[in-house]
């Protein structure tokens, strides 16, 4: 889930939302302001329960950063690097650059979401039974009360055993550990989890059918979520699975056509497009990456200002774009293939120079190959016995 607006940075970590967060923060604010809050408190100005609804809504969002910074922060302390939060339409999505690589990791990254939103909700909790004691009940008491119970629920839910909730993490951790097959474990735990979503959308639709009214639009919607990401992620567990312990080296394009990010997007059509077969060009600025361009991000240039248009201004920006060394795991690549770039990343070298490039036709080549290494999938030695002649291309004006 790739941010819509960055928000800054906490401990390090990159802290942003997508819009579709507004349409929850929309839904929350009016069902508060305009539905509980008034029934349960009658009486008040529209205003008084439309701040409350406010209130609600960025706490919980609140509520839900700190979830998944629990998340980030543990999954860091186990030497995992974490690139960035982001708060979505369900949730919030905390972006792990690799895997935890044991089950002891793994059960600590997981269950640290839901016991921080426990924490937060015992927090509101207890502001509540405070306030109510000072003041008596009201519309104060009734947020914090909300709150507190919305974080208990939050928490609850996600630990039902199922991927891709926090407690199909303690699951996976679990069968893991006993096992001994991380493997094996995710696919069974991604299993549960397209299971529970089934039985959420038939939940969702046997109460919208009998008039239980539109709550159960949210089960279906849910439901959906968890049946395509759980089988998504059973997916990038087989893909995992085989390409373990290959290194980005060993898959990439090496030596590939770069290109100077002041040249022109028709320059870079005439000499480089229309006369090689290749789709990714990285720019360079002073020996240093300087963005990546794709042939999507030339052909989306307005043909009319392709002799104007700089390759800088067409490309993804150099911050955007995912980069590796060749040591790297491929695994620890791939999750982070994504956005702007078109599934691509950029191979660096010690000095910072360009080296190479992965595309999903690399990644696609070593998949087939993985079925060719047997029962020993990384049988030493790997590499060195085998060299491929290659010639090395840079392009400039």
């Amino acid at each position: 889930m790739r941010e819509s607006i960055r928000l800054g940075s906490i401990a390090g970590i990159r802290i942003g939302f997508h819009y579709s967060v507004l349409v929850i923060v929309v839904i929350l604010v009016v069902g508060l302001s305009f539905g509980r809050f008034p029934s349960v408190h009658p009486g008040l100005s529209t205003w008084a329960y439309i701040v409350a609804g406010v209130v609600s809504a960025v706490l919980l969002l609140v509520s839900l950063l700190v979830h998944e910074l629990a998340h980030a922060l543990v999954a860091r302390r186990n030497g995992i690097e974490v690139s960035g939060i982001t708060l979505w339409l369900l949730g919030g999505v905390a972006e792990l650059r690799g895997e935890p690589r044991s089950a002891g990791a793994d059960l600590r990254i997981a269950v640290v979401g839901p016991l921080a939103s426990l924490a937060v909700g015992g927090i509101f909790a207890i502001a509540a039974v405070v306030t109510s004691a000072l003041s008596g009940p009201g519309l104060g008491v009734e947020t914090l009360a909300y709150l507190a119970g919305i974080n208990g629920i939050l928490a609850v839910f996600n630990l039902v055993p199922a991927a891709p909730l926090d407690g199909g993490r303690v699951l996976r951790a679990f069968l893991w550990w006993r096992r001994g097959d991380r493997t094996s474990a995710a696919v069974t735990a991604a299993r549960a989890g397209r299971v529970f979503g089934f039985i959420l959308i038939a939940l969702g639709f046997l109460q919208f059918v009998v008039g239980a009214g539109f709550g159960g639009l949210w089960l279906v919607l849910i439901g959906l979520f968890l049946v395509g990401a759980a089988s998504s992620e059973e997916q990038q567990t087989r893909v995992n699975a085989a390409l373990h312990g290959i290194r980005v080296g060993e898959v990439m394009t090496p030596d590939p056509t770069v290109a100077d990010a002041t040249s022109t997007v028709q320059d870079l059509i005439d000499e480089v497009v229309l006369a090689h077969r290749f789709s990714t060009y990285p720019l360079v600025e002073d020996g240093r990456l300087a963005g990546l361009v794709t042939l999507n991000r030339v052909r989306s240039a307005p043909p009319g200002e392709r002799a104007r248009l700089r390759l800088a201004d067409i490309a993804c920006p150099p911050d955007q774009v995912p980069t590796a060394h060749p040591d790297d795991l491929l695994t620890d690549l791939l999750p982070r293939m994504a956005g702007c770039t078109d599934g691509r990343a950029v191979v660096l070298g010690a000095g910072g120079q360009v080296v190479g490039v992965v595309s999903p036709s690399d990644i696609s080549r070593a998949m087939q190959a993985s079925d060719l290494r047997g029962t020993r999938p990384y049988p030493p030695p790997r590499g060195a016995d085998l060299t491929v002649p290659h010639d090395k291309h840079r392009w400039t004006p």
